[in-house]
């Protein structure tokens, strides 16, 4: 008799678009579906990491309460490295989370960090959970690298923003990604005048360098997901979230459930829970 399928759930980077993250997860739970496998990267790593930890319904409750004000008291600003040193966001969840490692985990957990002198991909699955999330989620700029195994580690959505390939090595047979990045290109349109005396609708420079990133992240995901394709890829609908907007959770939440149910026949069949 043949087992059942091992299940990986791929959680991608997106800033607060992350929170989206929770409600895909809820819904699979709520049609009996439950991944053995979860890898995230960035934001999808604490995701991620809450869920592999049972801690998921704790974590929506949490960030549904999230105001700006919130948000902000959680930002302890330098200079050095990035605007975020990320100390007083470690400290509330080694407070509010028990953290007995990776290896202790009642589900497979693993996420996604950059080397920042290589520039390499590296693959975190050991050590103290919260460790290894706040090396996945520093993003370049904003939160200051983390020091491990004698590396400088970032962001791992440079370079694999939705982490199907980890899911892969961990066992899973049938991978469901969620991509947070595919409508990030063309929010707003700005339009130069050719008259010289005219400015047009000229973005700041603010705006350039988020679009900029915002072009380089779409086209990273869809390289990787594309030579590294998922089973199941849900893409929730989020293309008016600001990469900050983590006091909007019960938005995101909502259309992480509305996306997963727009693929929920596709990834019923690959189940086998229903004929092709």
């Amino acid at each position: 008799m043949s087992r059942p399928p091992r299940i990986g759930l791929a959680l991608g980077s997106g800033s607060a678009r992350g929170w989206s993250h929770i409600g895909v997860i809820r819904a699979l739970e709520a049609a009996g579906i439950s991944p053995q496998v979860v890898c995230g990267t960035s934001i999808g790593a604490l995701v991620g990491a809450a869920y592999a930890a049972g801690e998921i319904e704790r974590l929506h409750d949490w960030v549904r309460t999230l105001r700006w004000q919130a948000v902000v008291s959680l930002i302890d600003l330098r200079m050095n490295g990035g605007l975020i040193a990320g100390g007083k966001l470690v400290d509330f969840f080694r407070t509010h989370y028990r953290d007995e490692g990776i290896g202790r985990l009642p589900r497979g957990f693993g996420c996604v960090a950059t080397e920042l002198g290589s520039g390499r991909e590296i693959w975190l699955r050991e050590g103290p959970v919260i460790d290894a999330v706040r090396a996945s989620i520093a993003l370049p700029g904003l939160f200051t690298p983390v020091e491990r195994d004698g590396r400088l580690l970032v962001d791992g959505g440079l370079v694999n923003p939705v982490p199907v390939s980890l899911c892969r090595a961990m066992g899973a047979d049938v991978v469901i990604a969620v991509d947070l990045n595919w409508d990030l290109i063309g929010r707003r349109r700005w339009v130069q005048e050719s008259r010289s005396d005219k400015a047009g609708d000229t973005p700041s420079v603010l705006e350039v360098l988020s679009t900029s990133l915002n072009i380089m992240q779409v086209r990273i995901t869809q390289s990787r997901l594309a030579g590294e394709p998922a089973d199941a890829v849900i893409r929730p609908r989020l293309a008016g979230f600001a990469a900050m907007d983590y006091h909007r959770a019960e938005v995101a939440i909502a259309e992480g459930e509305r996306a997963l149910q727009r693929e929920l026949p596709l990834i019923e069949e690959l189940l086998g829970r229903r004929p092709a």
